[in-house]
């Protein structure tokens, strides 16, 4: 399977400053990639930045602001030349009941979970367009199918990246095949974002970056759920024309 490497140029990775972004940055510099963290504040960059062994590129922005991202991705590229990789990453989960939410303290979760990954996404495609080239793997989660009390603004706008991920494909698949597009769920984490007894952040990076590195074009539309992809369902004339063939499918593995 094809992969990706240092000279198919530098990586991005959002919401690098803590937690599993950090997590993905060090691993990804740590494979001689070029890396661009980018995060709201600059303090944390610079903590992601001394944990790295190898380039990491700090870029203190907004990723719900269109115009801020759209400089910045286009600043990185005229330095550093071919976009390889994004991975949206960040995100926000404010842990608030309905009630307590407003319309704005809602949409502003929207704007950072569903917008920034729109944002990053549509910047980067400005390089990746042209070339035809490039990958990107978006960190999802199942709680718009199961949403948690306190969560609604997470599970909507997380939910909807997912939407956007199979809308994106439907728009680029056929006319951009070297454009590999997936989703990525990492599983409960000890993170600020997690829980206290979750995986370490670095234990699912390993996932995360070995997946983000694979760029067949098979991989765009699949969904994997910590080191193992999830299929999906299929109809029962597909199941009865499998089992006339002696076919199964097989899920594919990150270990």
């Amino acid at each position: 399977m094809t992969q990706l490497t240092p000279q198919d140029g530098f990586a991005v990775v959002t919401g690098a400053g803590s937690g599993l972004g950090r997590a993905l940055a060090v691993q990804l510099c740590a494979q001689g990639f070029t890396v661009a963290g980018l995060g709201r504040r600059a303090a944390p960059l610079a903590e992601t930045g001394a944990a790295c062994t190898g380039t990491f590129v700090p870029v203190p922005v907004d990723v719900a602001d269109w115009g801020a991202v759209r400089a910045c991705f286009a600043g990185l590229t005229a330095t550093h030349g071919a976009l390889a990789l994004l991975i949206n990453n960040a995100a926000i989960y404010p842990r608030r009941d309905t009630l307590d939410e407003s319309g704005d303290s809602f949409m502003q979760t929207v704007a950072i979970n569903l917008g920034g990954t729109v944002n990053c996404t549509r910047a980067a495609l400005e390089d990746m367009g042209p070339r035809g080239q490039g990958r990107i793997l978006n960190v999802a989660t199942f709680a718009d199918l199961n949403p948690l009390p306190a969560s609604s603004a997470y599970a909507v706008s997380k939910g909807a990246a997912r939407i956007h991920s199979r809308a994106l494909i439907a728009d680029l698949a056929d006319r951009f095949p070297g454009i590999v597009i997936s989703d990525w769920m990492p599983g409960m984490l000890r993170t600020g974002m997690g829980i206290p007894d979750g995986l370490p952040a670095e234990v699912a990076a390993r996932w995360g970056v070995r997946l983000a590195l694979m760029c067949d074009p098979s991989l765009t539309g699949s969904t994997f759920e910590m080191g193992q992809e999830i299929l999906p369902p299929r109809s029962l004339k597909r199941k009865l024309k499998d089992a006339l063939l002696m076919r199964r499918p097989r899920a594919r593995s990150l270990s």
